[in-house]
């Protein structure tokens, strides 16, 4: 099945950096240089990176204090400083190895991408986002037959468009080295002109409070397009970012129908999404 247009549904909240009313872990914008600094890492391992300015505006601090913030994480052999800006210093070897950056809890990561794969059925159409645990999705869904699969991630087209029988699609856009992955205006654009019955979304916090956040502004928009292109948004994430939030804030709640996730989740956190009218999904 090829993909169609689809009129707009109604779609998730204006994107935000999280205020200080916002907080779960302390750790946001405008605060001790610590906190900052672990955000600004987390920015560059999202983008591959960054500019001094553009930092300093969405941290809400002068260019200088950045400066000095890139410096601190530069000796600790993290980064590379450049003139105006940094630069991730394992993007080459991630390129070169096809492999992403997040390679932590991939236990839970393989039961998440196993029970997520067991929900598609053959001659389905879906979306999968860039991320670790919905590549673990895509290596598992090899034995399908006839999957329609849109992505944005280079690493998950490259498993499945060698899959006979697979229409594979992606959009134009600009290549993010550290998440192998396609973003910017043109993956939006192509995002608005499609329909999918399913999308498996990726996170890097969930929260009751926060909803959805990520480390940067990049992609949130394009995130919203695959929201709005999809019939039912299963959110896939390891137990271990809920209650966590990053830097910017996609949306509440109300856009996730189906939350897959693993038996760390405690039955107070399970009650609070399921109130929110999220069907929780455990991996065994």
């Amino acid at each position: 099945m090829s993909p169609k247009s689809v009129s707009p549904k109604s779609g998730p909240s204006k994107s935000l950096p999280l205020k200080s009313s916002e907080q779960t872990d302390g750790a946001l914008t405008g605060l001790l240089s610590a906190p900052r600094r672990k955000r600004i890492l987390e920015w560059l391992q999202e983008e591959g990176s960054a500019r001094v300015r553009e930092l300093a505006t969405a941290f809400q601090v002068s260019e200088a204090t950045i400066r000095q913030d890139l410096e601190k994480i530069e000796g600790e052999g993290l980064i590379t400083r450049e003139h105006g800006g940094a630069f991730l210093n394992t993007v080459p070897a991630q390129v070169g190895t096809m492999t992403l950056h997040h390679a932590e809890n991939m236990d839970l990561k393989y039961r998440i991408g196993a029970f997520a794969a067991n929900l598609v059925s053959d001659r389905e159409t879906i979306i999968l986002d860039a991320g670790t645990t919905t590549t673990e999705i895509a290596t598992r869904l090899v034995a399908r037959k006839n999957l329609t699969v849109i992505t944005n991630a280079l690493n998950i087209a490259m498993v499945l468009g060698a899959v006979p029988g697979f229409a594979v699609h992606m959009p134009g856009g600009q290549f993010k080295a550290p998440t192998l992955s396609l973003s910017g205006d043109k993956s939006v654009e192509y995002f608005r002109n499609i329909f999918a019955g399913k999308l498996f979304l990726a996170t890097a916090g969930v929260a009751v409070d926060t909803g959805l956040t990520y480390p940067s502004f990049a992609d949130l928009q394009l995130k919203e397009a695959m929201i709005k292109a999809a019939s039912h948004v299963y959110l896939v994430a390891d137990s271990t970012k809920i209650n966590r939030s990053s830097f910017t804030r996609l949306s509440s709640l109300e856009v996730v129908h189906s939350f897959i996730t693993d038996d760390g989740i405690s039955d107070k956190d399970a009650r609070e999404f399921e109130l929110r009218g999220i069907e929780i999904l455990i991996a065994p």
